[in-house]
């Protein structure tokens, strides 16, 4: 039985709505409490875990596969297999403020409030900025508009947050969607299942 680690959430909906499109017989969990799952077929089981861990439980074998965004990935940068971009969870990493100038600072540095801080970092580091991180949990659209940061990094879906808070996009980093990954070790000794899979959601 092969393993699949979720994303808590609406990509975990988004993932079994397009695994039943692709002739699965999965049912989205009415408990919200429950840890995991099975398919009708009884061939997968499903952990339901918060999207920032997926990566985790894949790369330490406690999952053969996994759904991760791309931005989880490029944060956290976990030693697995990416098989298939699914095409869901699109959204975008961007650079966000309420002054368009903020990288006219670079001079003096930039102050950036995230909780992508290595996608941060590698992003200014490419641009030749000096950037002074700032790691926030939640609500990093207050950052610039109470002035701990010059601006934000994060990622947006329809960028109406950003808007009601006003800041706009500076800069789109990179799109982001959904991908399929795999444990390396899983890969090689459940080939012939996960091919199956692959080909199945493919």
């Amino acid at each position: 039985m092969i393993t699949i680690a979720l994303p808590k959430g609406r990509l975990m909906e988004e993932t079994i709505n397009l695994f039943n499109s692709k002739g699965l017989n999965i049912e989205i969990p009415k408990n919200t409490r429950k840890l995991f799952f099975y398919d009708n077929d009884n061939k997968y089981r499903f952990l339901i875990v918060r999207a920032q861990d997926v990566a985790t439980y894949v790369e330490h074998n406690a999952a053969d596969l996994g759904i991760a965004g791309l931005d989880v990935l490029k944060e956290h940068k976990n030693d697995v297999f990416e098989l298939m971009d699914l095409n869901i969870g699109y959204c975008k990493m961007v650079v966000a403020g309420n002054d368009k100038n903020c990288f006219g600072k670079k001079n003096g540095g930039v102050r950036v409030a995230t909780k992508f801080v290595n996608i941060a970092k590698d992003y200014f580091l490419s641009k030749d900025i000096n950037a002074e991180v700032i790691k926030l949990y939640g609500s990093i659209e207050l950052a610039p508009i109470l002035g701990i940061a010059d601006c934000i990094v994060d990622i947006v879906s329809t960028g109406r947050t950003l808007k009601e808070n006003g800041l706009a996009v500076i800069e789109e980093i990179f799109e982001s969607t959904a991908m399929l990954i795999a444990n390396k070790t899983s890969f090689y000794t459940n080939n012939t299942d996960i091919k199956k899979l692959l080909e199945t959601v493919g």
